[in-house]
């Protein structure tokens, strides 16, 4: 008998012969659900500045997959946004979490503002390339900080990241003082020919194994001792591969505007994109430059130069004591510097000269608040201004500072309070200007437990959406978003994350705009924002209802 024919013979069987061949109750069959993660009701934001769109997310792995309306059984999990915003997660350009995100690898400061993405390596500084003449003092330092440094070249960086799992994405820039570092250490000197093909050589292997580009500190040691063609000649290395040059420009204060023009001129010769970190105009005599500051970048890109830039939305900034001496007096690296301290003319000098540029910036020493000592003595110090350190100890506060410089082996964290408030609005509402916290990953435990922090590293996306976006009305909400999602991606090159959209990666946050806040104040900055409910790094909820899930699915990320 053939098959065909046993087959029609079966199917023209009766209902009670085929009840007859009955193994048990009917079962339906139900479909498998079509997604790992829906997250429904909420009201999108894609990042890219438009209106929001009511629209249910389907996620599968960690892309976004689907967008529109989607049932509740078609994912395996699900999340209510209904009253909530959906955006891409928030990418964070100027952080400085290499390698500290190694021993804070949840990252707690940043996904409980929903970053998913920052950009280290900046202000001349990188956790890789650690080689070369400068390298036991940094190791040595690293090791102080609690971390056992095991790489020494980018592509060793960053698969350290994916052994020790973070709960962030991290791309990496490669800071050009580690560069020169690494060549011939702070030596206030320009590169011979040779030193400088050795500098050209490891910065074409750091872009070759996935960094994205170039970082200055040039208000920094070596940066400060850099020519600017110098500086050409490697941002022609970047724009060679596709990459970005960032810049801690070499003055934000009395020479702000020289040094926007000299970003702008490194970007005009070299062809690259450039980013002007954390653009300001610091110490209230310098107030009215940052008008002028913005029309340079806006007649430079005008002029066809691709520059933009980016801020913080404090009217402080946070670095370290040092940079309110001239360069002469950090030559050498640390014994160099106390030697100085320790020598009575010097000294003399060195006080003298920092009267002055505290008068420039940030005006007076009441404005400087010490944020981090590396002694225990010293602990109590921090979250005072000099005036009140100096009043302590009986001296003036320039023997203060030259005091304490000394005590600390030259390492001291401060806050300087020099921007206005007038001048941050208008910086952050101009359309050239992302958002950026120039911050770090860290947690309220372990050493920085000790420290007193700028309060950008927990607050800065927070307080765009509260403070600058719902209640001051600087810019509308599609528009932050925008600046904080899209607008950093496209700058850095980051083709799959910074917009909701299928086929990106579900990196996403789910926030209430109508009571996202900071909390994170100068005094107290160790304190998380409220109304971030929900952020995704490639799919995975990393914070749920507001608390870290403990997750760390975040990647090394690669330039392509």
């Amino acid at each position: 008998m053939s098959r065909s024919v046993s087959r029609r013979r079966f199917l023209g069987r009766s209902s009670a012969a085929l009840a007859g061949l009955a193994l048990g109750p009917a079962v339906r069959v139900e479909a498998a659900p079509a997604f790992d993660l829906v997250i429904r009701g909420g009201a999108v934001l894609d990042g890219t500045g438009s209106p929001s769109l009511r629209a249910d997310v389907g996620i599968t792995g960690d892309t976004i997959t689907a967008l529109g309306d989607i049932a509740a059984e078609q994912g395996r999990r699900v999340i209510d946004a209904a009253g909530l915003h959906v955006s891409p997660g928030f990418i964070d350009i100027p952080t400085h979490s290499d390698p500290g995100v190694l021993t804070y690898p949840t990252a707690d400061s940043r996904v409980r503002q929903g970053v998913t993405t920052e950009l280290a390596g900046n202000c001349g500084a990188s956790a890789a390339p650690l080689t070369g003449v400068g390298v036991e003092e940094r190791v040595a330092f690293l090791k102080e900080e609690g971390l056992e440094v095991g790489w020494s070249d980018v592509a060793q960086y960053l698969v350290r990241l994916e052994q020790v799992g973070v709960s962030v994405n991290q791309g990496l820039l490669v800071g050009q003082g580690t560069l020169r570092d690494n060549a011939i250490g702070p030596v206030d000197r320009p590169l011979s020919a040779d030193e400088m093909r050795g500098v050209v050589r490891a910065l074409e292997e750091g872009l070759e194994q996935g960094a994205f580009g170039l970082s200055t500190g040039l208000e920094y040691v070596p940066g400060q001792y850099t020519p600017t063609q110098e500086i050409v000649e490697l941002a022609r290395v970047v724009a060679r591969h596709g990459g970005l040059y960032a810049s801690h420009i070499r003055n934000e204060e009395v020479q702000v505007l020289e040094a926007v023009a000299e970003a702008l001129e490194i970007g005009r010769q070299a062809r690259v994109r450039v980013e002007i970190s954390h653009l300001k105009a610091a110490g209230e005599v310098n107030w009215p430059k940052q008008g002028a500051a913005l029309d340079l970048i806006e007649s430079a890109r005008a002029g066809g130069i691709a520059v933009l830039a980016d801020a913080y939305p404090y009217t402080a900034y946070s670095t370290g004591l040092l940079i309110l001496t001239e360069s002469w007096a950090r030559e050498g690296g640390t014994g160099a510097i106390l030697g100085r301290l320790r020598e009575s003319d010097t000294r003399a000098r060195i006080r003298r000269e920092v009267e002055a540029n505290v008068a420039q910036d940030p005006g007076t020493w009441d404005r400087i608040v010490i944020s981090s000592v590396k002694k225990a003595p010293n602990r109590a110090l921090v979250g005072r201004t000099m005036v009140e350190i100096a009043e302590g100890w009986g001296v003036e506060p320039s023997e203060a500072y030259a005091r304490l410089l000394e005590e600390e082996d030259a390492s001291v964290g401060f806050v300087g309070h020099a921007m206005s408030e007038a001048n941050v609005d208008r910086v952050l509402g101009h359309p050239l200007v992302m958002i950026g916290s120039d911050g770090a990953s860290m947690a309220p435990v372990g050493r920085a437990a000790e420290t007193r922090p700028h309060p950008r590293s927990y607050g800065t996306f927070a307080r765009v959406l509260g403070l600058y976006t719902r209640e001051r009305g600087v810019f509308d909400l599609p528009t932050a978003v925008r600046k904080m999602t899209s607008m950093p991606a496209d700058q850095i090159g980051l083709a799959d994350r910074g917009r909701v959209a299928r086929g990106k990666k579900a990196d996403l946050v789910v926030f209430e705009a109508a009571t996202v806040e900071d909390t994170a104040t100068f005094e107290d900055p160790h304190r998380y924002p409220v109304g971030i409910h929900h952020v995704l790094v490639n799919g995975v909820p990393v914070v749920q209802d507001g608390t870290h899930t403990g997750a760390r699915p975040g990647r090394a990320l690669r330039r392509s």
